[in-house]
């Protein structure tokens, strides 16, 4: 059976881009290494960018309801 791969969660992605970030910021990797570390920063940016977009969605979902208590909305997170 083939191993499944486990999708990294937010917090991976989040200190990955600080370790690439680091790694940048040293500034002693050769050129093609850094653009490759730079392409990577970029898209876990985007993909960390994306899950609080989708984190943000669920939290404004909660909404008072008429007795002031809350009430959750159901959203559709295109998922």
């Amino acid at each position: 059976m083939a191993a499944e791969k486990k999708k990294a969660s937010f917090e991976d992605k989040m200190l990955r881009l600080e370790e690439v970030v680091r790694l940048l910021e040293r500034g002693d990797a050769p050129l093609e290494d850094a653009m490759k570390l730079f392409e990577e920063g970029t898209k876990l940016a985007a993909s960390c960018g994306e899950l609080l977009d989708q984190a943000e969605k669920r939290v404004v979902a909660l909404s008072k309801g008429p007795d002031g208590a809350p009430v959750e909305t159901e959203i559709d997170l295109g998922e």
